[in-house]
């Protein structure tokens, strides 16, 4: 039986998986399956989890969103990120401290943005003040 090779592809770090038999994914279009000898095809995957079946078990993919393209039974998935594990409840857990996480560095960006805004806003002041 023929297989799908999977490489995914994140900002760190690229993985090969080989031997799947089937992929499950979602785009604005709806939920989709890939198979061995599928056609060619190119979309953008949503938000949210993915997964495939290789021989053993099913194993799901969390995304902020990928470029998925198939050719030749080879599936390349891009994103920014992902985090691969057979347990979603593992997942699930992974994803809220990541979100937390984010969350804190935000925060301090803001905070840091607001600081730098207002050190030019005096700037401006004092040589407006110059100039009068």
């Amino acid at each position: 039986m023929s297989t799908i090779t999977l490489e995914l592809q994140d900002a760190t770090h690229t993985e090969t998986v080989a031997g799947v038999r089937s992929f499950q994914g979602r785009d604005a279009s709806g939920s989709f399956t890939l198979w061995p000898g599928h056609i060619r095809m190119m979309t953008v995957l949503e938000f949210g989890l993915a997964r495939f079946r290789t021989d053993s078990a099913w194993e799901y993919l969390a995304l902020p969103g990928a470029v998925l393209y198939f050719v030749r039974d080879t599936l390349y998935l891009s994103t920014r990120r992902y985090v691969r594990d057979p347990d979603p409840e593992r997942i699930a857990e992974v994803l809220e401290r990541q979100l937390r996480e984010e969350e804190v560095q935000l925060m301090e960006i803001r905070a840091s943005l607001r600081k730098m805004e207002e050190e030019m806003f005096k700037r401006l002041w004092q040589l407006g003040r110059r100039r009068a």
